[in-house]
C-alpha cells in the first residue's frame, strides 16, 4: 500500500514540476521546479529499486542544474535588495515546500523499506543477489549493447557538430594557428627586463 501511494505521489510531483518547468516566466524559478522534479524522479528510480541510478539523478543533475542556476543568477544582474524581499515574500511557500518534501522522504524510505515496487523485473528481470550496479552493467553490455552504443554515436556526431558549427570562419576575428604556438621557442616567448623604478615599462 506504501510503494503504490509514495509511486503516485512522486509521479504527480514529477509532472506537475515538469509543467511548472515550462510555464515559469522568471528562470530562476524554472530552474528550481526542474530541481524539484529530478528529485522526485530519484524516488521513483528508489522504488523501482535502480538505486544507482536515483544517485546518479541527485549528483549529476541536480548538481549540474545547480551550477546552471548559479550562471543564470550571475548573468540576471539582480540587485540584493530585491533578493532579499523575494526571500521575505516566498517564505512560507518555501517552508511549505521543504515540509512537503520532508514528507517524501520519510514515505520514500517507508516505501524502499517496505520493499518497492517490483515494475523493474518485468521489463528487465535479473537475479536479486546481484548488485544494482552489476547488474546495470550487465544490461548495458549485454542485452542493451547496440542501444548504449548508438547513443554514444549519437553524442559523438552531436559534439562534431557543435565543433564544427562553432569553428565557422567570421570576419574580423584573428585566428590562432596551433602548429606556430608548438613551434615557438622558450627565448622567443618570454623576456626578462630590470625597468628602473618610477620609469615604466617599455613595450
Amino acid at each position: 500500500m506504501i510503494q503504490a501511494l509514495a509511486f503516485y505521489l512522486f509521479a504527480i510531483v514529477v509532472i506537475g514540476s515538469a509543467a511548472m518547468t515550462i510555464s515559469s516566466r522568471n528562470p530562476v524559478h524554472s530552474v528550481m521546479w526542474l530541481i524539484l522534479a529530478f528529485f522526485n524522479a530519484a524516488g521513483l528510480m528508489v522504488l523501482v529499486g535502480a538505486e544507482f541510478i536515483a544517485m546518479l539523478l541527485v549528483i549529476v543533475y541536480v548538481g549540474a542544474v545547480a551550477v546552471l542556476f548559479l550562471f543564470v543568477v550571475m548573468m540576471l544582474d539582480i540587485e540584493v535588495a530585491q533578493m532579499r524581499a523575494g526571500f521575505a515574500r516566498y517564505l512560507p511557500l518555501g517552508l511549505a515546500l521543504a515540509v512537503a518534501l520532508a514528507a517524501e522522504i520519510i514515505i520514500g524510505l517507508g516505501a524502499w523499506g517496505a520493499g518497492g515496487l517490483k515494475i523493474a523485473r518485468r521489463a528487465a528481470p535479473i537475479d536479486a543477489a546481484i548488485p544494482n550496479v552489476e547488474a546495470i552493467g550487465r544490461l548495458l553490455y549485454t542485452r542493451y549493447l547496440f542501444v548504449f552504443e548508438g547513443a554514444g554515436l549519437v553524442l559523438l556526431v552531436a559534439m562534431i557538430g557543435a565543433i564544427v558549427l562553432t569553428h565557422r570562419q567570421r570576419g574580423g576575428v584573428r585566428a590562432q594557428s596551433p602548429f606556430r604556438q608548438i613551434g615557438r621557442r622558450p627565448q622567443d616567448a618570454t623576456r626578462n627586463v630590470k625597468p628602473p623604478i618610477g620609469e615604466g615599462v617599455q613595450l
